[in-house]
């Protein structure tokens, strides 16, 4: 097992909702998905380069074979993720339920924030954000499309929303929040084309300087192969400067990878 820790990052805003497209969150985004491209790319070289190499110093098969099987280790599902994240927000337990409550949820700001399309699941445009109060959950489908629109693969999400006491309750000052019952617990189940794809657990509670205090548990749903570890690796590096642009302070976090 193997375990990740990030320290806290800077003071988040007070309200979530009020910078969900602000241009710094895309532009978080858009420097997690090049550095993500960026090993992607790095790891399929090195590939190219062992295939050559075997080729130019043993035979062109022997080239095929060292490929063969670096591909197919890369690709074989090996290992779960596995992570717990503690956010605090200054915005009420009301708005950053509705947040996480929504089709675009914070924690999956780099699914919504590159989709080429994000469907409600009447078939509307689902907004980034609610201020309807409902708490209630919801469903979207993300839509991405590779090899110049050749490829499209969807990402559905559920979320469910359960509320507990009152969602504006705050903890009382000078008491510890993190132990008192959740206001709201939000499930978060995502698929691709069918498949499982993620699961979250999100439990809201009221901060004892009248913000909230947010836990996020990912569960191990399917495993992942070699190849994704450099990815993971940057998501872990980005994740806590998303979810700061949206008003969120992470911690503390921890993420352990499992068979």
């Amino acid at each position: 097992m193997v375990g990740l820790r990030n320290a806290t990052m800077s003071s988040p805003s007070a309200s979530p909702a009020a910078d969900r497209d602000a241009s710094n969150v895309r532009s978080v985004v858009a420097r997690h998905r090049r550095a993500e491209r960026a090993v992607s790319w790095t790891l399929a070289l090195l590939v190219v380069a062992a295939f050559l190499s075997a080729t130019a110093v043993l035979s062109f098969w022997s080239g095929v074979a060292v490929g063969t099987v670096l591909v197919v280790a890369l690709r074989a599902p090996v290992y779960r993720r596995r992570g717990s994240t503690r956010l605090r927000a200054d915005a009420s337990p009301a708005a950053v339920v509705r947040e996480f409550g929504s089709s675009t949820p914070p924690n999956l700001a780099f699914q919504w924030g590159i989709a080429d399309e994000v469907r409600s699941v009447d078939g509307g445009s689902a907004p980034p954000d609610s201020d309807d109060g409902s708490a209630s959950g919801t469903a979207a489908t993300y839509e991405f499309s590779y090899l110049f629109g050749l490829r499209t693969v969807e990402l559905e999400i559920s979320v469910d929303v359960t509320e507990g006491d009152a969602v504006d309750e705050v903890a009382p000052v000078g008491r510890s929040a993190p132990d008192d019952p959740p206001v709201a617990t939000v499930e978060i189940e995502g698929t691709a084309n069918g498949r499982p794809w993620g699961s979250y657990a999100v439990a809201v509670r009221g901060g004892a300087d009248g913000g909230s205090v947010v836990d996020v548990e990912l569960e191990p749903t399917r495993r992942f192969g070699l190849r994704r570890l450099p990815q993971g690796w940057v998501g872990d590096r980005y994740y806590p400067d998303a979810l700061a642009a949206q008003g969120y302070e992470v911690v503390e976090r921890t993420v352990s990878l499992t068979r």
